[in-house]
């Protein structure tokens, strides 16, 4: 029989004896399935790999579904950035691409997230980073990567900015799109000088053309224009014209308007840089409004307006800091004329 000394040795040798076995145990398990380990961790790794080459795969090809995205042609305004719409600012936060015109602010563009891709497409008079023909293509391409874009023109798209050509190859590459609309030039230019469009007294209608045809051979209906901008006998129901894009041919314009019967004392606003800090107005008439440019440092994009509404600038307050924007004087029509030689 045991005494209880030996009884008590045997008991304090029992945590030793365990731990003995447990790693005999664990010895013994790891000899005998070694690859159970390493196909476990060779299975991991695969899995990662696969993983890595799906996500790379995925940033090279983001169109995996096949469905191509949405492109949204939105109109920037006339020049202030202020007067970029609340929808125009919130698709800008959410495209994969923005394709923009030379027209756009430059404060609109750092309204732009920085993840978001930019890509100047711009055009103007003599210097095209790229034909309208490219740039429609570029637009199909870019949106059949499954990507969202944001078609930036100045003004409003629909409105002498060649949106209808851009939609024409989008629909017949079945790649949606959507328009927004923005303050086109006109109505920017003729609010900031303070010159109406209309008026109840002289003018009940607005004609919008454009100065720069597609075929320099090609004339606008210069009798017609005439036709409507005259005053009836009661000096009524008469027709704004607004020439977009004319700067480099006002004389060409005015003497086309005075060969048509338009009197040469009509009178003739021309804005540059329409709603810009850097806006200026010159003031004149049919017959005088070319040569008094001559003075002034236009560079453009200018705005051109021809009829008696122009007489009736009111002086605006200027919406900037510098006073650019402001009429200087009520009677600057009649110093234009009172002023001019001959």
């Amino acid at each position: 029989m045991n005494s209880p000394l030996n009884v008590f040795s045997q008991v304090n040798l029992l945590p030793q004896l365990c731990s003995q076995i447990f790693s005999q145990f664990v010895s013994h398990w790891l000899r005998v399935t070694p690859s159970a380990f390493t196909r476990g961790a060779k299975g991991l790794n695969s899995g990662l790999r696969t993983d890595l080459k799906k996500f790379n795969a995925l940033n090279r090809h983001p169109n995996i579904s096949g469905k191509p995205g949405h492109v949204h042609l939105i109109g920037s305004g006339p020049g202030d950035a202020e007067l970029l719409t609340v929808k125009a600012y919130r698709l800008l936060q959410s495209v994969d691409v923005v394709m923009y015109d030379w027209l756009v602010n430059p404060e609109i563009l750092d309204m732009i997230p920085p993840h978001v891709e930019r890509r100047f497409v711009g055009k103007k008079c003599g210097e095209h980073s790229m034909t309208q023909i490219e740039i429609s293509e570029l637009l199909v391409s870019v949106a059949k990567e499954g990507k969202t874009i944001a078609r930036l023109k100045g003004g409003d798209p629909a409105i002498f900015a060649r949106a209808a050509e851009e939609c024409d190859l989008l629909t017949r590459n079945h790649i949606p799109f959507s328009i927004v609309p923005g303050i086109t030039a006109a109505s920017g230019a003729s609010a900031y000088a303070g010159i109406p469009l209309t008026h109840r007294d002289c003018a009940q209608s607005v004609r919008f053309i454009t100065a720069h045809l597609k075929d320099p051979a090609l004339q606008p209906d210069w009798q017609s224009l005439v036709t409507g901008a005259m005053p009836d006998a009661q000096g009524k129901n008469a027709e704004t014209l607004v020439f977009y894009m004319g700067l480099r041919r006002i004389e060409s314009i005015m003497q086309q308007l005075q060969a048509h019967g338009l009197p040469m004392d009509m009178p003739v606003a021309i804005i540059d840089k329409a709603t810009s800090t850097q806006q200026q107005v010159c003031i004149g008439q049919v017959k005088n409004i070319a040569q008094r440019i001559h003075t002034r440092q236009f560079t453009g994009p200018a705005l051109i307006i021809v009829g008696e509404v122009v007489s009736k600038r009111q002086k605006v307050v200027s919406y900037h800091q510098q006073d650019g924007l402001q009429c200087t004087a009520h009677n600057e029509l009649s110093n234009a004329t009172t002023n001019f030689a001959g």
